[in-house]
């Protein structure tokens, strides 16, 4: 996009906004410096992840901080030729602390998959798990620097030592000053305490009218000239040896600031990756921040999309509170290119367009829009407006000219992506061929296939848009009653210009007016206005428009309730699930504890599994509607599907046609599962639709059915620790005995059989096991366990 046209829809005046709400400076120019993406695929990703962004921030509750511009410090680091100083190095402890503060809130890979839950913003956490944290140089920064930003003593041996010897000399001084004051009672020549320190020098604050009654020499004087900073004779050997071992204090220091450096140079990678996830963290937080003050979301863009921009606001005016700003519908429909806006002056056909040229401009930025979800925009690469006085005196061209030679040098460069912002084009000159040229240039563009949207009085231009199918007309509706503007659009209609009554209303004498009204219509009979018709098309639309306003506000009163109503089932699903944990734990202790039967725990657990079940269907009911029916034939090998006993995704492993059953994996642990169980997935994640609704009979016999256990599971152990496959046999074995499964799979391999041993040592020791035994050389050999359940 070039920057005539961000200037002329004043997206520096949105990039301004954003940046208000960044925490750090290096935020700030980020969101200074953002502009469209140039492909389709980062346009898509980055309104991907802000979505993800708005969900992140709202439920983590993270707030970025301040932290320091590290660009200055990055050249140092890349020079190689000196080495950080101590604000560079406070200043990366800052950011580094930041950092981790941020990684922590993601957490890991291992510790998101335990959750068993689908991760809500992938994205966003793939950007932060793919940075490698610089841990050797935090671990240098936080123990050789101070919460001051100066360095430790212990920061190494040789720093130590020499401020040890300084303060042991500071001590000898004070003695020693202390000493001779008191013997030669010199106290009344002292200004101020016994000791300061002046040029790097300890030294007696003594008045200056005694500065000839002591040997010594003078090093300074006070600003009034009343006191003088006197070093006596014997200080200066004490002095010397201070400055010696400070002298070595700054060895040590320059060592330890190269060592932090070398740390940092062999993490430059890691340190850039860490700052650079700073800086989209506050980017993003501040696109949160400027949707919430917005009221925006982000917005759909892919190619071939249609212009639908719901309830949409221009975003300027949306952030001033002052001007009240009116929401407005713009769509075409598919077959549509063309949108030609008319009606009367100041009803909002300039805003607009600079409405759909500034959404389009945020969309491809990756910045939230103010319009409502469900909002589309295709992808343009490019975007060109003509609008506003373009007239130069320097260059001696008018505003129209100025619009031709424009118009002329951007033709050959426009494509399919192109859109085109035309404010009143062809105005400047005579109104016939103004009209003609303007209806010439659209028809031109729409050849050569870019969207076109334009404002215009002109009657030819209107009759263009009403008549030609590649075009939408539209109407900026004004109150029946005081004809007023209402920022609305009235599409497939045009509008009538209202000059006169905005004259009138701007003050213009009657007299004046009554002579254009004749001028205007010389042959009709006195009483006949030819307005009427324009009038009533309008307020039919505004009628209609306050219709629709009408229900939009009761699906919205709808929505929220749904929003409401599927909070409440998720917090008491959650509490359930809870409580059913807790007492499956219970029901397992006591079993293991003997306390009671095998039989009394499996109908106990049966039990709490069935409430469970019921309050998951219950929930998917109220949410998705009635249960689907779903046939072996619907799966195949390789295929994602959702198990949903566990609720969790897992993957089709083998197909078992006779007894018409389906080995899973589900993030490692197998099992044989009925097709009532599982769910395809989409490519999104989601559960696929299916064709056949259940009847209350059959869904009841899948229940029963599922009740009686899934036959047998299967848990691969290679490849972990003894201790890591113990905990999850453990696991694995109290999740079998609560779904009432006869049978484990135990893959422990063969190699050393190191594995196998704490495999069996555990089994051996454990209450709920009935038999174990290795497989035959058919299924695995020494390489697999059977375990059989009591």
């Amino acid at each position: 996009m070039n920057e005539r046209t961000l200037k002329l829809l004043e997206f520096p005046s949105v990039l301004s906004l954003l940046a208000k709400h960044a925490m750090s400076e290096p935020g700030r120019e980020a969101c200074l410096a953002l502009g469209p993406y140039p492909d389709v695929q980062t346009v898509s990703r980055e309104n991907r992840v802000l979505a993800e962004a708005f969900a992140w921030f709202g439920e983590s509750e993270h707030k970025p901080t301040d932290f320091p511009p590290l660009e200055g410090l990055f050249d140092v680091i890349e020079e190689g030729r000196s080495h950080l100083d101590l604000d560079d190095l406070s200043g990366l402890k800052a950011t580094l602390a930041e950092a981790r503060r941020s990684l922590d809130v993601f957490g890991t890979p291992e510790a998101a998959a335990q959750t068993g839950r689908d991760l809500r913003w992938p994205l966003l956490a793939g950007e932060a798990w793919a940075v490698r944290f610089p841990e050797k140089t935090w671990s240098g920064l936080r123990r050789c620097l101070s919460e001051q930003g100066h360095l430790k003593d212990e920061s190494s041996p040789e720093l130590m030592a020499a401020r040890a010897g300084i303060r042991e000399v500071h001590k000898q001084c004070i003695k020693r000053v202390k000493a001779y004051v008191l013997d030669n009672n010199l106290t009344n020549y002292l200004q101020d305490d016994y000791v300061t320190i002046s040029s790097d020098r300890y030294v007696l604050p003594l008045k200056a009218s005694y500065k000839t009654k002591l040997p010594g020499i003078i090093h300074d004087y006070s600003q009034t000239g009343e006191t003088c900073y006197f070093e006596p004779l014997f200080l200066v050997e004490i002095n010397n040896q201070a400055q010696e071992i400070r002298q070595e204090e700054r060895a040590a220091e320059r060592e330890v600031l190269r060592l932090l450096t070398s740390f940092a140079r062999d993490e430059y990678d890691q340190l850039k990756a860490c700052y650079e996830l700073l800086i989209r963290l506050d980017v993003l937080h501040s696109k949160v921040g400027l949707g919430a003050q917005l009221d925006a979301l982000p917005l759909e863009v892919a190619p071939g999309a249609p212009i639908v921009l719901n309830e949409v606001r221009h975003p300027l005016l949306a952030a001033d509170p002052r001007a009240k700003a009116t929401s407005l519908d713009i769509v075409m429909e598919q077959q549509h290119h063309g949108l030609v806006v008319s009606g009367g002056n100041a009803g909002g056909k300039t805003v607009c367009l600079k409405t759909l040229g500034l959404s389009a401009l945020m969309a491809m930025s990756g910045l939230p829009v103010p319009a409502a979800e469900g909002s589309t925009l295709p992808l343009w690469e490019r975007l060109y407006v003509f609008m506003g006085d373009e007239q130069s005196l320097a260059d001696h061209v008018s505003t129209f000219t100025a619009q031709i030679e424009r118009l002329s040098g951007l033709l050959p460069s426009v494509t399919e992506t192109t859109l085109v912002l035309l404010d009143e084009f062809g105005a400047g000159t005579d109104p016939a061929q103004g009209a003609a040229l303007a209806q010439a240039v659209i028809e031109d563009l729409l050849e050569r296939g870019a969207t076109v949207a334009a404002a215009t009085h002109f009657p030819a231009l209107k009759v263009f848009a009403l008549t030609d199918d590649r075009v939408r007309a539209a109407s900026v509706l004004f109150d029946p009653a005081t004809k007023k503007p209402l920022y609305k659009l009235a599409f497939d209609q045009v509008g009538q210009s209202q000059a006169l009554e905005a004259a009138r209303e701007h003050g213009l004498p009657e007299s004046v007016l009554a002579r254009a009204e004749s001028i205007l219509n010389p042959n009709l009979p006195e009483g006949v206005d030819p307005s009427r018709i324009m009038d009533r098309l309008n307020a039919l639309a505004v009628n209609r428009e306050a219709e629709v306003s009408g229900l939009r506000q009761e699906r919205k009163k709808l929505k929220d309730r749904e929003a409401r109503l599927r909070e409440r089932f998720e917090k008491d699903k959650d509490k359930l699930f809870e409580e059913v944990r807790a007492a499956s734990r219970r029901i397992l202790r006591e079993w293991q504890e003997r306390k009671v039967s095998h039989k009394q725990a499996m109908r106990e657990l049966a039990e709490a599994r069935d409430k469970v079940r019921t309050t998951s269907k219950e929930g998917a009911a109220e949410q998705a509607g009635p249960e689907r029916a779903v046939a072996f034939e619907d799966f195949e090998k390789g295929q994602a599907i959702r198990y949903l006993p566990w609720a969790k995704k897992a993957v089709v492993e083998e197909l078992d046609s006779k007894r018409k059953l389906l080995k899973v994996d589900i993030s490692g642990v197998s099992l044989w599962a009925k097709p009532e169980d599982a769910v395809p997935m989409e490519q999104g994640g989601q559960p696929a639709p299916q064709p056949i609704q259940q009847s209350a009979k059959q869904s009841a016999k899948q229940q029963g059915k599922a009740a009686s256990g899934a036959g047998s599971m299967r848990l691969d152990l290679r490849g972990k620790r003894g201790d890591e496959a113990v905990a999850e046999l453990g696991k694995v074995m109290d999740n079998a005995l609560m779904r009432n499964v006869a049978q484990i799979e135990v893959v422990h391999g063969k190699g050393t059989g190191a594995l196998r041993r704490e495999v069996h040592s555990f089994l051996e020791h454990s209450p709920a096991v009935a038999s174990f035994d290795l497989a035959d050389e058919e299924h695995g050999g020494d390489g697999m366990t059977l375990v059989e359940l009591k």
